[in-house]
């Protein structure tokens, strides 16, 4: 799956080079609601209609890196995951179809936010994709973790119960954080219970407690590592702080926050696999 998406944004990124579209607008003639990145100084799409944005697809602008580093790997997901979900040996089925939508829901939102953030509905329209994309980064840290809660607690089902609500109930916190967050800082500071609880499950697992495939912790942490990263480097603006206009098309922060999230979405899919698989030829312990 990887090598797919590498291989078709390669193809794209030479296609584009040689497509024409509208005069794009610096940084200054941009409206307001989008300048939101200081170092990126051109490549910015005029007001468009749905239609325009649409067929902002096919030629080069600072918002196209961002789209298709998302749109590539949703393509590969949606067409490749149910194909290959071992689904005749998962015992649990609604773990794996929660977690078929958690690697799906972060980057659709951030799909549909890129590719129409300068619509002609202005600010109003903008607000709305921003929340959608916050929605969809809230649901991949909800859905998303919800196998992992599970296989920890796999043998304790009050427990396990109990926790999965208190989850969702502290996602649901996050949710309204996020979408009401008045700077990129305080979006990332919306997930921090979301980690910490996950944090407490990957803990438990590695003093040996709760249950668990013992190959799975090393693909979440991997996850954990990868999506911080991101988050910190997107909010960092490295590397176009450090010149301003050279990164405006490519390699600029959000596009490098992208690819490691794509990474990170794969490890938590081979740490959920491993987790699914191993649910279902674990036998708890007899009272």
């Amino acid at each position: 799956m990887l090598c797919v998406y590498v291989c078709v944004f390669l193809f794209l990124f030479c296609a584009m080079a040689y497509l024409n579209g509208p005069r794009l607008l610096d940084w200054s003639n941009s409206p307001p609601h989008l300048q939101f990145n200081r170092y990126v100084l051109t490549g910015y799409r005029p007001i468009s209609s749905v239609q325009d944005c649409i067929r902002s697809l096919f030629y080069l602008h600072n918002e196209l890196g961002n789209i298709y580093t998302h749109g590539i790997p949703l393509l590969c997901f949606l067409v490749l995951a149910p194909l290959y979900m071992p689904w005749s040996q998962i015992s649990v089925t609604w773990l794996g179809v929660v977690h078929f939508l958690a690697c799906l829901s972060p980057q659709l939102g951030s799909v549909l936010y890129h590719l129409f953030m300068n619509h002609e509905g202005g600010e109003p329209v903008y607000k709305k994709l921003l929340t959608l994309d916050m929605c969809g980064i809230c649901m991949i840290n909800t859905l998303g973790a919800l196998p992992i809660v599970y296989s920890t607690l796999l043998c304790y089902p009050l427990l396990r119960g109990a926790a999965l609500l208190t989850y969702i109930g502290l996602s649901s916190y996050a949710i309204y954080c996020a979408v009401t967050a008045r700077s990129s800082v305080r979006r990332l500071r919306s997930f921090a219970g979301q980690a910490l609880f996950r944090f407490f499950f990957l803990g438990l697992r590695l003093v040996g407690v709760g249950g668990g495939s013992p190959t799975a912790v090393r693909h979440f942490l991997t996850m954990e590592a990868l999506a911080v990263s991101g988050g910190v480097i997107n909010i960092a603006r490295v590397p176009e702080r450090f010149r301003p206009g050279l990164f405006d098309y490519w390699c600029n922060s959000h596009q490098i926050m992208h690819v490691l999230v794509v990474v990170s979405i794969l490890s938590l899919h081979w740490g959920v696999l491993d987790d699914l698989l191993w649910i279902n030829t674990y036998d708890c312990p007899a009272d």
